[in-house]
């Protein structure tokens, strides 16, 4: 059966962001893939306004592609944000409760520290401001004085 160049796919997105999607469902527990990628797309687009420089472009290089372009299409802030005024932000920007909004930046950083692997977690960990360990899943480290 021919079938015409134009006509689009089945599946909109790339397989490993549909994996991604999968992840982030199964980890957060979400009741449908459609709510999984609204919690992506909240989280990846502030990370996004957080992250800058080298550790913005690794990311972007080891997530799939629409989630590489959430993160990158964002202008970085002038200002990052802490861990907590980061989650504070996100439910401000979509109404969601403070409790909500911490459950979704989790899940979907669960999925992106398993892209980026632990060296460039701690990379951007060490970038970020304070706060952003614990949504991570990792302990909050306070450097030696």
């Amino acid at each position: 059966m021919m079938t015409d160049q134009h006509t689009p796919l089945q599946h909109s997105y790339g397989r490993a962001y549909e994996q991604m999607l999968e992840k982030v469902r199964y980890e957060g527990a979400y009741p449908t893939r459609e709510k999984a990628e609204e919690a992506v797309r909240l989280v990846l687009a502030g990370l996004g306004r957080q992250l800058t420089g080298d550790e913005r472009v690794d990311l972007a290089a080891r997530l799939p592609f629409e989630a590489a372009r959430i993160l990158t299409t964002q202008i970085p802030d002038t200002q990052p944000l802490g861990g907590w005024a980061f989650v504070k932000d996100l439910a401000a920007r979509t109404g969601a409760s403070l409790a909500t909004t911490r459950w979704d930046t989790g899940s979907v950083f669960s999925a992106v520290a398993a892209y980026a692997g632990p060296d460039l977690i701690t990379r951007i960990l060490h970038q970020l401001p304070f706060g952003y360990a614990l949504l991570f899943g990792r302990a909050e480290l306070t450097p030696a004085a």
